[in-house]
């Protein structure tokens, strides 16, 4: 109760112990295609400290989200792990098909995308994001003046959406967050700075000097 006598309100996923809840109604889906032609070899079993780019998105996902996925691209090499993976259902269409691949497995009304080369997701970002998800459908941050579509919450309105996006072979992602159709929340980066101030959820890893620069922070974080 309130000092006037007004029961507070519970926030957001949490419970009243003060543990935060497992999200049950969101499916997390991990892009992880298997192409890395400018790092020159399979980045998602590189290792920033004790655990691969993999691993490190993976744990992030799971200790949010009960249900999550890995999607592969179709002539991706196998891949093993303790979550559903799924190759592309339609192949060569980029992060655009991952997420038509994923929207159409997940059996939720929602989906939470984010790229396995993300080393340094935020979960109370990830679940700030969900959190908005009623508000359109979809929901994207922004970052350094440039949209965020590979960490951002899916509708399973967008499916049929995108799916006539690749039929006609047009598989840019802002494409689909322009469509007339769809409604997009934004989430500026002054919000986004709030629970993440130095935007590492956005950091992704392409090239070796990309990693070089991760595994100076993750070490730098360590020695603090």
């Amino acid at each position: 109760m309130t000092d006037g006598g007004v029961e507070a309100s519970t926030p957001p996923f949490f419970c009243t112990t003060g543990v935060p809840k497992m999200i049950t109604d969101v499916t997390g889906v991990l892009l992880a295609g298997g192409r890395s032609q400018r790092m020159g070899q399979d980045k998602r079993f590189l290792p920033i400290g004790d655990r691969t780019l993999l691993e490190r998105a993976l744990n992030s996902m799971s200790s949010l989200l009960q249900r999550v996925c890995i999607v592969i691209a179709q002539d991706s090499p196998a891949l093993s792990a303790n979550v559903p993976v799924f190759r592309d259902l339609v192949a060569d269409c980029g992060s655009l098909g991952g997420l038509y691949t994923g929207l159409r497995e997940a059996t939720t009304p929602h989906i939470f995308v984010a790229a396995c080369d993300m080393p340094f997701l935020n979960v109370n970002l990830i679940r700030h994001i969900i959190g908005l998800k009623e508000q359109a459908d979809i929901v994207v941050a922004s970052w350094n003046n440039r949209i965020q579509p590979t960490h951002a919450i899916y509708s399973k309105r967008c499916t049929p959406i995108f799916e006539d996006m690749i039929r006609k072979r047009n598989v840019k992602i802002q494409d689909a967050l322009q469509h007339p159709s769809l409604t997009v929340r934004f989430i500026t980066e002054s919000d986004v700075r709030q629970i993440d101030p130095d935007g590492r959820s956005f950091l992704n890893i392409n090239t070796p000097a990309d990693l070089d620069a991760a595994r100076l922070l993750h070490d730098e974080a360590i020695r603090l």
